[in-house]
C-alpha cells in the first residue's frame, strides 16, 4: 500500500474516533460523573499519547504557542467534555455535540475575517446554512420552530452554552495555531493540562452524582480515552502524510457519523428532522470550505 494511501486510510480513522466522542463521553458521564468523568478521559488518554506519540520538550515550544494555543486548546476540551457530560438526557448531549460541529463553519470565518483569505459568494448560504441546520436540529419534531428551540435552550443553557463557546474557541484555535505553532504538536501536554484543571476542578467544586465503577464504566472510560487521544495521533498522520484535500472534506461529515453512532451507543431514536438538521450543518460546513478553496488553475 503507498504511504499517502495508508496515512489517509489512519486519517479516516480518526474521523471514526472523533465521531465516536459524543456518546462515549455521555456514557463515561452515566457512571462517573461530569467532572470526574471527563478528567480520567483526559487522564487516561494523556498517557496513551505519552506512549504513542513523542514528547516534545518545553524548550522546543514557541512561547506565543504554549500560552495561546494551550489557553484555547485547554478551555475548548473543557467546554466540550463538560457540556456532554452536564446534559440531562441521551438525546440533549446529542443535540450538544451537534452545536459544537458548529466549528468548521466559525473557522472558515475567523480565517477570512483574521488571515484574510480569499471567499466567494458561497460563504454567505454556507454560513445561513449551518445555523439553519442548528435550529433545525434544537427545534424538536417541528423542525423550524423557534419557540421549541428556545424551550430546549433554557431547559439547560449551560450545556448548550459550553458547546457553542468550545465551537468559538476551536476555531480560534485553529486559526491561531497555524501561524504561531511552527510545526510544533502540543497535544500531548495540551491534554495532560486539560485533565489537571478537571481534576482541580473536581477536587474544588466536586461533581453532582457519585462514581459506580463496574466493568461496562470501565470500558467505556477505556474506548473514550482511546477515542480522544488516538483520535488525533491518528489525525496528525493523516493531515502530514496523507491526502488532506480528502481528510478535509470527509471530517465534514463528522455531525452525520457522530449522530448515527451516538444514537446507537446511548439507544436513543432521532427523528427525521434531527437527520434533516445534521444534513444542512454539514451542507453548511461544505459551502463554507468550497467559497475558501482557491481555484488550481493549470
Amino acid at each position: 500500500m503507498p504511504q499517502q494511501t495508508k496515512a489517509t486510510t489512519i486519517g479516516f480513522c480518526a474521523i471514526l474516533l472523533w465521531s465516536s466522542i459524543v456518546g462515549l463521553i455521555k456514557e463515561v458521564s452515566h457512571s462517573f460523573g461530569a467532572t470526574a468523568g471527563a478528567a480520567l478521559i483526559y487522564t487516561v488518554a494523556s498517557v496513551f499519547l505519552v506512549l504513542t506519540m513523542k514528547w516534545v520538550p518545553l524548550s522546543k515550544f514557541p512561547r506565543k504557542y504554549l500560552i495561546y494555543g494551550g489557553l484555547l486548546m485547554v478551555s475548548y476540551e473543557l467546554c466540550l467534555a463538560l457540556s456532554i457530560g452536564y446534559s440531562t438526557n441521551s438525546r440533549q448531549a446529542i443535540e450538544v455535540g451537534m452545536v459544537n460541529y458548529l466549528w468548521p463553519t466559525f473557522t472558515m470565518v475567523a480565517a477570512i475575517l483574521f488571515t484574510g483569505k480569499k471567499t466567494n459568494w458561497l460563504i454567505v448560504p454556507g454560513i445561513i446554512l449551518s445555523m439553519l441546520g442548528i435550529v433545525w436540529v434544537l427545534g424538536g419534531e417541528q423542525g423550524l420552530d423557534i419557540s421549541q428551540m428556545l424551550g430546549n435552550i433554557k431547559t439547560n443553557p449551560l450545556s448548550y452554552g459550553l458547546a457553542f463557546i468550545g465551537a468559538l474557541l476551536w476555531s480560534a484555535y485553529c486559526v491561531v495555531t497555524v501561524r504561531i505553532a511552527h510545526g510544533v504538536n502540543g497535544i500531548t501536554l495540551f491534554f495532560i493540562m486539560v485533565a489537571a484543571a478537571l481534576w482541580v476542578k473536581y477536587l474544588v467544586i466536586g461533581d453532582s452524582g457519585s462514581m459506580q465503577v463496574s466493568l461496562s464504566s470501565v470500558v467505556y472510560l477505556l474506548l473514550a480515552a482511546s477515542a480522544m487521544g488516538f483520535g488525533y495521533a491518528a489525525w496528525n498522520i493523516g493531515i502530514l502524510n496523507g491526502n488532506v484535500t480528502v481528510l478535509t472534506g470527509a471530517s465534514y461529515f463528522i455531525p452525520v457519523l457522530s449522530s448515527a453512532l451516538s444514537s446507537v451507543l446511548l439507544s436513543t431514536t432521532l427523528g427525521l428532522s434531527f437527520w434533516q438538521g445534521a444534513l444542512m450543518v454539514c451542507a453548511g460546513s461544505v459551502l463554507c470550505w468550497l467559497a475558501t478553496t482557491e481555484k488550481r488553475t493549470r
